[in-house]
């Protein structure tokens, strides 16, 4: 979809016909600069400066608009990699790797040190390997076989391709030693190093390691892959690589960081390198659902266990040291946005053609966007951004406090809020967005007062459905006077069955012992109305 791409200044020159047509597209280059785009119909375009020939258009020559990748036409590209030089790989469906750019420190596998203008199937040790997955480092390259097995090339000088010469390395070489008998699973690279998960869930790292970034405890260089043994007991599922930094994911959802940390960029509140893993626990993120870094850069990315976005580390240049809740939409929007240079991780696969936009779906993307927002709502020191049409279309309360002002030059832009907190309010303008409830159960409660006194009786309805969903004994007591104080007949009402049929707990509870004096003795009599205290 157009939008996907819209945060992505080298694409500004398309046209929207031409986006529509687009699978996939990769942002790269020491500027983000530089673009490749493989269409729906399998043809590869370039676009951008084109330093050192990495376009793959056969010359030197910069282009605004796209030019054919000839030689990619048709391949069925399954995805791309990129270092620093430029140098790129190109991976097919079938297992074919491509290698064209940057060339100085034999990073193409070519066997030369010239610069590639074209893209050349990389054959020597690969011819007879399927590949699945590729990795570049600044100036080295990765790829895993169908098997498992690991092939690393191009500059050697941090060990980095697994040799214990320090040699540059122009044909792609297996890696042996630990990695022998076996099977990894997940290949990443940072600046000068290499890292890799197996598939029983271990993590064997070489190359350069001046700050940390190979997890081994110490700081020397190691041309043989180390197991990270500190996580031993601990199913890795991906590791990512940032230029000198590590993010590794369990299978649980529990994230791990270590290596470099100038920039703050392993999230733990200080700027101190760690040479060993150290979980990094955020309780907003909760379980974390996926991760990104790229060697490019000092910044790193989490999904959390609402699909939210948290970054953290050199954000525009500033120092971030504790993970970030950004209100972005996909992780694609936050490297667009925050990362130095603009590039992207991974390449962005865009909606397929049968897929269509619906109204939802346009104003979930429209939800606290900066961009388009007419109205900013300040709860406590954060901000939401919002649409005053939106708001008063689906509120009386905001329908009432904008009327007044709509059809003169004195608008509402700023709204302070201070009654409820940012957490209940950013959840409850998200529900006029998109009708869903995001929210931890243990602020419904609030958000059901907010309901009430907005008089949002939609809301209000799904917010005691989803506090009947989490009654217990412990909270029951509370549960009713909530219903009492907010007018919930039917929370009230299921409150006190359940009490009825739970009476001799209940009673004992600290919730119902913090029940107002005249609730204890509303409730009894209703009790007794009902024959709770026959014997």
């Amino acid at each position: 979809m157009s939008w996907d791409l819209k945060n992505w200044p080298i694409f500004s020159f398309l046209d929207l016909n031409y986006v529509s047509k687009i699978h996939m597209a990769l942002v790269y280059g020491n500027f983000g600069n530089e673009a490749l785009i493989v269409t729906k119909d399998k043809m590869v375009y370039a676009i951008g400066s084109n330093t050192s020939g990495c376009l793959g258009t056969g010359d030197t020559y910069n282009t605004l608009y796209p030019r054919r990748v000839e030689e990619l036409c048709g391949k069925d590209i399954k995805t791309f990699a990129y270092g620093k030089g430029p140098h790129v790989l190109a991976l097919t469906e079938d297992g074919k790797v491509y290698s064209w750019g940057h060339n100085s420190h034999c990073e193409l596998g070519n066997i030369s040190a010239s610069q590639g203008l074209i893209p050349m199937l990389v054959t020597k040790n690969l011819c007879n390997e399927f590949i699945i997955d590729i990795a570049c480092g600044s100036h080295h390259s990765l790829a895993l076989t169908i098997e498992g097995k690991v092939y690393a090339w191009g500059e050697n000088t941090s060990r980095q391709v697994g040799s214990s010469v320090n040699v540059n390395e122009g044909t792609p070489m297996k890696v042996n030693s630990t990695l022998t008998d076996k099977r990894v699973v997940c290949i990443s690279c940072g600046q000068s190093s290499s890292m890799v998960v197996t598939d029983n869930g271990e993590i064997y790292s070489w190359g350069c390691n001046e700050v940390g970034q190979l997890g081994i405890g110490n700081y020397a260089n190691h041309a043989n892959p180390c197991k990270i043994t500190t996580l031993i007991g601990i199913t890795i599922e991906k590791v990512v690589c940032g230029y000198a930094h590590v993010l590794a994911l369990s299978n649980t959802g529990v994230l791990y960081v270590w290596g470099g940390n100038y920039c703050g960029q392993l999230g733990l509140g200080m700027k101190t390198n760690i040479c060993n893993p150290v979980q990094l626990i955020v309780q907003e993120m909760g379980r974390v659902l996926d991760i990104a870094a790229s060697h490019y850069s000092h910044i790193s990315i989490a999904m959390g266990e609402r699909n939210q976005i948290f970054m953290w580390g050199e954000c525009l240049g500033q120092s971030i040291t504790i993970p970030m809740l950004t209100g972005l939409r996909c992780i694609h929007d936050a490297f667009a946005r925050y990362a130095s240079p603009n590039v992207m991780h991974q390449p962005l696969i865009l909606h397929g053609e049968e897929e269509t936009v619906g109204l939802i779906d346009c104003f979930k993307e429209a939800f606290n966007d900066q961009a388009t927002s007419d109205l900013v709502i300040q709860i406590q020191e954060e901000f939401i951004y919002v649409h005053k049409t939106v708001l008063m279309i689906r509120c009386q309360y905001f329908r009432t406090i904008f009327s007044k002002t709509l059809n003169t030059n004195n608008q509402k832009k700023f709204i302070k809020h201070h009654k409820f907190s940012y957490n209940v309010y950013k959840a409850f303008l998200r529900y006029l967005y998109t009708d869903e409830l995001d929210l931890h159960p243990e602020n419904m409660q609030e958000l059901l007062k907010l309901a009430n006194t907005y008089s949002e009786n939609q809301l209000k309805k799904q917010c005691i459905q989803k506090m009947k969903e989490g009654i217990t004994v412990e909270n029951v007591a509370l549960l009713y006077s909530i219903a009492i104080e907010n007018n919930a007949k039917e929370l009230e009402e299921y409150c006190f069955k359940f009490a009825l049929n739970h009476m001799t707990a209940i009673v004992q509870t600290a919730s119902f012992a913090n029940l107002n004096e005249n609730m204890i003795k509303n409730f009894i009599i209703k009790a007794a109305q009902t024959g709770a205290f026959k014997t």
